[in-house]
């Protein structure tokens, strides 16, 4: 197998339909405060909130290990090609797929725009369930009464109470969001993320070494990594790995174009691919292990799904030794990690309006805000629309724009665009099928699990199965 320098290949495939923009552009100040934004936007509510309970209704050891391996083979050259097309175009995703030279990109670019915008305003209710589960935890300090529970939507109908609260706490978490974007990225996102994300890993740490030394607890650690088998890996196990590493990793076509577009033009993409993935399965592995060996510890039961956060685990701090102190821990750590990609999102969508609009920074960051808070009136009703939009705008959609990315980036692009923004700033010569495996590898991986959910899970529900 060879490898080699890219120089400039004969024009196979399409040129890009804009040349290269060169207006200024904010970049990140330093690569550690680029890396420290680029892992707090990746390490959201997937981590410790989506991680654990995928784990436990997938069964451990052998689904941890395939969404390790997934998150590299993918989630690096992924990553890589996201950040090129960002890097590339100089825009966010309303015109980095035009750029790239991607059919209809334009209006492919404006679709996910609304995609962002409607995950946006259900992930930002999630954030305010755990802003106010964080403070009933300190309230359970002062010995004072209060049902963290009462923000839950119900399963079915209208609950008066449940939507005001959900209303009020995703208002807070949207205007802290946008008081952040509104300082632009050195001076707000990159600064935030500094302080927050190491502070965030340490508290998920300390919460961590608290389960690991529950009685029983090692039973978990051994069914979470150790008790692998071969005939646990079915397509179910690996399909679902590779959706959340997906989903994870903040893949889809728009954070991470945005992102890629503030890097320095001689940042080597893979230092900050590599770093990203490393940030972030580490953080869901550290998750993990704060949340499944308690819960073996006490008895309950690792699948019991969404909840598995925020109905088992109060159970579990509340009989927990000093476990209003190990609960504040832990929402706040969960707090900030949802508040960290939060950010991101908002970001993207404030990008989107600046990079295409005549709009003002100020202006469109508070558009956005309320364009997201209207957006998060459907899914706060009750779980019977909360699902489906979580599955519609969340993990179909976002799998749909890494497919269409990496294909912009494979197909699309100028070959020799593609190859100088996702090697050229190496100091090495670069394995080919590093490019070929973005280009043919990862499009077929993605298709196979879009497909295989479709028939399996979709197709399955509307017949009656």
């Amino acid at each position: 197998m060879t490898s080699t320098r890219p120089s400039t290949p004969s024009p196979t495939l399409h040129e890009p339909r804009e040349p290269r923009v060169s207006e200024a552009r904010e970049t990140f100040s330093s690569r550690f405060g680029g890396l420290m934004t680029i892992v707090g936007v990746s390490i959201g509510l997937g981590h410790v909130w989506r991680f654990p309970y995928m784990v436990g209704k997938f069964g451990g050891a052998a689904f941890v290990l395939f969404y390790t391996f997934v998150s590299v083979v993918i989630g690096i050259p992924a990553l890589m090609a996201e950040f090129a097309l960002g890097r590339y175009s100089r825009r966010g995703p309303v015109g980095a797929f035009e750029r790239g030279g991607f059919p209809f990109g334009k209006y492919v670019g404006w679709f996910f725009f609304f995609v962002v915008t409607a995950a946006t305003g259900y992930y930002s209710a999630v954030i305010g369930w755990v802003l106010y589960y964080t403070v009933g935890q300190v309230a359970a300090l002062a010995h004072i009464p209060f049902d963290a529970a009462a923000i839950l939507p119900p399963d079915h109908g209208f609950v008066l109470r449940s939507f005001v609260l959900q209303m009020i706490c995703t208002a807070i978490v949207l205007v802290a969001c946008a008081l952040v974007v509104l300082e632009g990225v050195r001076k707000g996102i990159e600064l935030v993320s500094i302080i927050i994300l190491p502070a965030m890993t340490v508290v998920t740490i300390l919460v961590m070494i608290r389960a690991l030394t529950l009685p029983g607890a090692m039973a978990g650690v051994h069914w979470y990594l150790l008790e692998f088998r071969f005939r646990d890996l079915t397509a179910n196990v690996m399909a679902a790995a590779i959706g959340h590493a997906i989903f994870a990793l903040s893949l889809g076509g728009t954070f991470m174009v945005v992102y890629g577009s503030y890097l320095h033009a001689d940042e080597p993409l893979a230092r900050p691919a590599i770093w990203t993935v490393i940030g972030d399965t580490g953080s869901s592995l550290i998750a993990g292990l704060a949340v499944i060996p308690a819960v073996f510890a006490f008895g309950l039961q690792p699948a019991s799904g969404p909840g598995l956060i925020f109905e088992t685990l109060p159970k579990e701090f509340a009989a927990m030794p000093a476990g209003w102190l190990f609960g504040a821990l832990f929402f706040i750590s969960l707090s900030g990690a949802g508040y960290l990609s939060d950010i991101g999102a908002v970001e993207v969508l404030v990008a989107g309006l600046t990079d295409n609009t005549r709009l003002t920074r100020t202006r469109a960051v508070w558009i956005m805000t309320a364009a997201c808070f209207i957006l998060a009136i459907p899914p706060s009703i009750n779980n019977a629309v909360f699902v489906p939009w979580d599955l519609t705008f969340g993990s179909g959609m976002q799998t749909l724009g890494s497919l269409l990315a990496v294909l912009t980036v494979g197909w699309c692009l100028h070959r020799g665009a593609a190859l100088k923004e996702l090697f050229g700033a190496g100091e090495e010569p670069v394995p080919m099928w590093v490019y070929h495996w973005i280009r043919f590898g990862i499009p077929i991986v993605i298709l196979g699990v879009g497909v295989y959910w479709l028939l399996t899970e979709v197709f399955r529900t509307f017949a009656g199965v």
